[in-house]
C-alpha cells in the first residue's frame, strides 16, 4: 500500500473513530461524572479516575458497532435516473410531433426531425437557416438568436405555396456556451381557419338578419305614415312583412339546427335506419311543394331494403333538404329523380337529380359553405338561407359518409350522397 493510500485510509479511520466518540459522548459524560463521584466519595485515587476514563474512550472508538453509515463514493446504478444509454439528441428530436431543427452560431442546420422534412423538404445537416427561410419574420429571428440578444423568442411564420400555412416558430438557446439553438414550428392553420370561419359566419348572419328587419321596420313606418289609411297598400305590406318574418324564422331555425349538429359527438349511434322508407317520406311530404312548383319527384329506390347506421331524423333532413332544393332550383326541368346504387358492398349513393339550369363549375367546390350562393337573387326568391347544404354536409359527415356534386350548364345538377353500410 503506497504512503497516500495510507494516510488517506488513516484520515478515514479518524473520521469513523471520531463519529463513534461523537454518537456515545453523553455515556462517556455520563461515566465520568460516575468517576469522580466515586473519587470524591470513596477517596479514590486520581490515577484510577484517569484509567477508567481513558477505558471509555478506548471502548467508544473501537467498538464494532457501527455508528455511521459509511457514505458511498457513488450512487448505485439502480438508483440512478433510468435513462437509457441508447438516448441520443436524434432520439430526442424524432420524438417530438412537430418539426424541429438545431443549429449552431453559423446558421448551419446541425440536426432535424422527420416532421421538419415532411414539412419544408430538405432540411438536412449543413443546410444554410439563413438561406432555407427567407421571409423576413424568419431572418429577423435568425439574427436575433444568433446575435445573441435573446436567449429565446416567437415569431408568426406564413407560407403562401404550395399551400397557406401559418405556423408559431419558437427558438431557444440549448444551455450555456454550447453554441447551439433549437427551433420548433407549431402549425397555427386550423385555428386560424376555424378563427376566419367564425368571424365570416358572425358577419354573414348578422347581414341575413339585417335585409329583413330593415324591410319591416321600413314598411312599419310608411304604414304609420302615409300608407296610414290605404288599406291595399297596408295589405300589400303586411303580406311583405309577413314573408320577411318567416325568413327571419327559417334562418334561426336552421342557425339551431347547425348549433345542436355541432354540439352532438362527431360519430353517431348504430342502430339500423331503413333508407328507402325515409326517401319515401320525404317524397310524400314534399309532394305538395312539387306541384306547386310544377315538378314532379320520381322515386327509383326500388323494393330492396337498404339499411344504413345512423340517425333517422337527421336522414330524413339530408334528403328533405335535397329533394326541397331540387324543387326550387330545378323546377324548369320539371321533374326530380331520386335513385340508389351500390358502387361496392360497403357503400350506397343515394342520387337527387334535377334537370334544372344546373350550377356554374366554379361554384361547385364552395357551394357547401354557409351562406354561400351561386345565384344570391334566386335564392332569396325561393327563401332559401344559404344554411341547407352545409347542414346537408355536416350531417352526412357525421355518419362517416360523403357528399359530392355533378353537374352541367343546362343539363342540371346531381346531389349525391355516399354512406356506409356497415
Amino acid at each position: 500500500m503506497t504512503d497516500t493510500a495510507q494516510a488517506t485510509n488513516g484520515r478515514r479511520l479518524a473520521r469513523l473513530a471520531w463519529g463513534r466518540l461523537w454518537q456515545a459522548r453523553w455515556l462517556f459524560v455520563a461515566a465520568v461524572a460516575a468517576a469522580l463521584v466515586l473519587h470524591a466519595t470513596a477517596g479514590g485515587s486520581t490515577l484510577a479516575v484517569l484509567a477508567i476514563v481513558l477505558a471509555l474512550l478506548a471502548v467508544a472508538a473501537l467498538s464494532p458497532r457501527r455508528i455511521l453509515p459509511e457514505r458511498p463514493a457513488s450512487l448505485p446504478a439502480q438508483s440512478r435516473s433510468p435513462v437509457s444509454e441508447d438516448l441520443s439528441a436524434e432520439s430526442l428530436a424524432a420524438a417530438v410531433a412537430d418539426p424541429l431543427i438545431v443549429f449552431d452560431a453559423r446558421g448551419v442546420v446541425t440536426l432535424s426531425n422527420s416532421a421538419a422534412a415532411s414539412a419544408f423538404g430538405d432540411i438536412q445537416a449543413g443546410i444554410s437557416m439563413p438561406l432555407k427561410f427567407r421571409a423576413p419574420e424568419m431572418q429577423d429571428l435568425l439574427e436575433s438568436m444568433l446575435s445573441g440578444r435573446f436567449p429565446s423568442k416567437t415569431v408568426e411564420y406564413t407560407e403562401r405555396v404550395p399551400i397557406e400555412r401559418v405556423l408559431r416558430v419558437t427558438a431557444t438557446a440549448v444551455g450555456r456556451g454550447t453554441g447551439l439553438f433549437v427551433m420548433v414550428f407549431k402549425d397555427q392553420s386550423e385555428s386560424r381557419r376555424i378563427d376566419r370561419m367564425r368571424a365570416d359566419f358572425i358577419a354573414n348572419a348578422s347581414h341575413e338578419l339585417r335585409t329583413p328587419l330593415a324591410s319591416i321596420a321600413g314598411f312599419v313606418e310608411t304604414l304609420r305614415g302615409p300608407a296610414k289609411n290605404d288599406a291595399a297598400a297596408r295589405e300589400q305590406f303586411l303580406q311583405i312583412m309577413q314573408n320577411q318574418t318567416s325568413r327571419m324564422a327559417r334562418l334561426i331555425d336552421d342557425l339551431l339546427s347547425l348549433s345542436r349538429l355541432e354540439m352532438k359527438a362527431m360519430t353517431v349511434g348504430g342502430a339500423k335506419v331503413d333508407l328507402g322508407r325515409v326517401i319515401e317520406s320525404v317524397v310524400d311530404s314534399l309532394r305538395p311543394l312539387a306541384a306547386e312548383s310544377g315538378v314532379v319527384i320520381e322515386n327509383r329506390m326500388g323494393e330492396d331494403r337498404i339499411e344504413v347506421p345512423g340517425d333517422r331524423d337527421e336522414l330524413f333532413q339530408v334528403f328533405e333538404n335535397l329533394v326541397e332544393n331540387a324543387c326550387k332550383y330545378g323546377q324548369s326541368g320539371g321533374r326530380v329523380v331520386v335513385s340508389a346504387a351500390r358502387p361496392d358492398q360497403g357503400e350506397i349513393a343515394v342520387e337527387v337529380r334535377d334537370f334544372g339550369p344546373g350550377i356554374p363549375e366554379e361554384h361547385i367546390p364552395r357551394i357547401t359553405e354557409r351562406f354561400y350562393r351561386a345565384d344570391v337573387e334566386n335564392s332569396r326568391s325561393n327563401k332559401g338561407t344559404g344554411l341547407g347544404l352545409s347542414i346537408v354536409k355536416h350531417i352526412v359527415t357525421r355518419h362517416k359518409g360523403r357528399l359530392s356534386i355533378t353537374s352541367k350548364m343546362g343539363e342540371g345538377a346531381a346531389f349525391t350522397v355516399h354512406l356506409p353500410v356497415r
